[in-house]
Order: structure tokens, then C-alpha cells, then sequence
């Protein structure tokens, strides 16, 4: 049976997300879920590392918190190593529970256990319901219920199903800061043909620029000259050395359409690499209303027209 690996240990929103993709439209079948301890390990297992055969098909992580912002071990792990690119997305609401194990109430709390990025989403709920306690950081809300389980913390903020793979209860539920707060998941597979265009769909791609005044200004004029909307940009270190930088650009739209094409065509031209990491549907939004103008110097035929009266230029043809 083929192989969805996601950000464990068991109980954790990937794998809420990863059940949420295996089987469906996206990834019809039976699938064998299985837990990787971080996301570095869940990509490599899909891409390979360092010569070593994959050990799954496909891979869940998450990518983007609308509190947090960015995961960034997703974006380094995308950025390193050998591709993988994004095939589908989901995004599911963020609602935490408080764990403990039985017979513990929330007044004999003192050590709280979560991920980092849980816990700035209740940070007002735990100073005002458990300021006695402090809270510990920890690889995964999931991991932090095995802590509760095995007794070396009080209480976790984790997910409900976290309860039923630890033996633990729940003495507080629906917790969360901002009432609407989501996390948008990506579904990784080794490189292959993107899915077909919807009309609302998501292109990804990481680039290093040149090191010369204006080269981010004009990378970012290509995408603008062909009506490419912007979604998200953020920088990472590349590693290399101090001061050098790796762009992470989302762009509205799919490489299958002509002027995605030639935009990435552009920053190909441009940019000192250029990494695609995927062109697929968006979970996280409706289509928005286009104006009257719009798409007018870029649609398809627009480019199909153009490229062939240069064609008919070039061969001394009357245009």
C-alpha cells in the first residue's frame, strides 16, 4: 500500500490533514498514514536524501499559520535538497485542547507542554487560566501529550484526537486566542506534471537573486507586466553565507497558464536560481471578482496571437 508520511507523533493537526487528503479527490485509494518525527525527515522521505531511496509516495506538512505566519523548517526543507514539489493543499481550522492525565484539574497545573506556534495562539487563554503554570516548548502539539502520558509535564496544548491516541482528558476545549485561525497544509510528492488548472490555483517558487541594487525590483516588475498577483513573499537565509538570502514567492495562477509560463521564463532569466515547488488548486479562498480590464493583455490567446505574429514577423511575412 502506497505511503502518506506527515509531522507526528500520531495525533497531531498534519495528520488531521494528511486523513483529510489521502482518499479524497486529490489522492483517491487506500493509503498507509504513517508519523515522521520532524518535517525535514516527512520531505526527505519523499525526496531522497543524499542519494537514499524514498520511503513514501507523498508527504503532509504544514506550511503557513494565519497567526504565525510561515512555518520555516517547511520553507528550508522545500528549499534543500532534492525537489519536491506541492500537488494539492488543505487548510483546516485550529482549535487546541487542554490535556492532562486523569484525576489532574487545571488549578494543580504547573508545566504546560506545546509547540511553539500553539502556543502564541493561547497565550492570553493560558495567563488567564493557568498563570501558576509554565509552558514548556515541544517539537509537536502531539509529542507534548506523550509528555503528559509518560509524566514529565502536567498538561499539553494539543489536538482532540491527541487525547484518544495518549489516554488522556480534556479539562478544556475549543481554546484559542483568535477565533479563526487556520493552518494551510501542503501535500508534497517527488517532481511530476501539475494537476490541471482550475481558474484558482496557486503557483509556488523559491528564488536567490543577484546581488545588485534593484535585481528584487525587477524581478518583482516581470510578474507585475503580466498581471501576476502576488500573494505571499518572504525571505530565508540561504546558508551559505551572511547576508545572502533565498526568496519564497506564492503567485495567483498555474505554470500551465501562458503568462505564469512566461513570467517564470522571466525570473529564470533573471534570478541566480530559481526552484519551482508546485502549481495546484487553493483550499484557503473563493475566486474574487475580476475587473473589466483584467486579463485583457494576458490571456492565453492573447499570447497565442502574439507569439505568432513575431513567428509571422520572423519568416517575412505581411502582419
Amino acid at each position: 500500500m502506497p505511503r502518506v508520511v506527515y509531522l507526528g507523533p500520531e495525533g497531531t493537526f498534519s495528520e488531521q490533514a494528511a486523513r483529510a487528503l489521502a482518499g479524497s479527490e486529490v489522492v483517491p485509494g487506500d493509503w498507509a498514514l504513517a508519523p515522521s518525527a520532524t518535517i525535514h525527515e516527512a520531505v526527505r522521505s519523499v525526496s531522497g536524501a543524499s542519494g537514499t531511496t524514498p520511503t513514501a509516495e507523498l508527504a503532509v506538512v504544514p506550511v503557513e499559520n494565519s497567526v504565525e505566519g510561515s512555518v520555516v523548517a517547511t520553507l528550508d526543507a522545500l528549499s534543500s535538497g532534492a525537489p519536491t514539489v506541492a500537488v494539492a493543499e488543505t487548510v483546516l481550522p485550529v482549535r487546541f485542547s487542554v490535556l492532562t492525565r486523569p484525576g489532574t484539574t487545571l488549578d494543580q497545573v504547573r508545566t504546560v507542554a506545546t509547540h511553539p506556534h500553539a502556543a502564541a495562539q493561547v497565550r492570553g487563554w493560558l495567563a488567564d487560566n493557568v498563570p501558576q503554570a509554565t509552558v514548556l516548548p515541544s517539537t509537536s502539539t502531539a509529542a507534548a501529550a506523550r509528555s503528559v502520558r509518560d509524566g514529565e509535564v502536567d498538561a499539553s496544548i494539543s489536538t482532540p484526537v491527541a487525547a484518544e491516541h495518549y489516554g488522556l482528558v480534556a479539562v478544556a476545549g475549543d481554546v484559542a486566542d483568535v477565533r479563526h485561525a487556520e493552518t494551510r497544509f501542503l501535500l508534497l510528492s517527488r517532481p511530476v506534471a501539475p494537476p490541471p488548472p482550475t481558474g484558482w490555483d496557486r503557483t509556488s517558487i523559491a528564488v536567490v537573486l543577484p546581488n545588485h541594487p534593484g535585481s528584487l525590483a525587477g524581478a518583482l516588475h516581470e510578474l507585475a507586466l503580466r498581471d501576476i498577483s502576488l500573494s505571499r513573499i518572504e525571505s530565508r537565509p540561504t546558508r551559505n553565507r551572511l547576508g545572502e538570502y533565498r526568496f519564497f514567492l506564492d503567485l495567483d495562477g498555474h505554470v500551465r497558464e501562458s503568462r505564469m509560463a512566461d513570467g517564470l521564463a522571466a525570473l529564470r532569466r533573471r534570478c541566480v536560481t530559481v526552484r519551482f515547488l508546485g502549481s495546484f488548486p487553493k483550499a484557503d479562498a473563493i475566486p474574487r471578482a475580476h475587473g473589466p480590464d483584467e486579463g485583457r493583455h494576458t490571456s492565453d490567446e492573447v499570447f497565442a496571437e502574439a507569439s505568432a505574429w513575431v513567428r509571422a514577423v520572423r519568416e517575412g511575412k505581411e502582419v
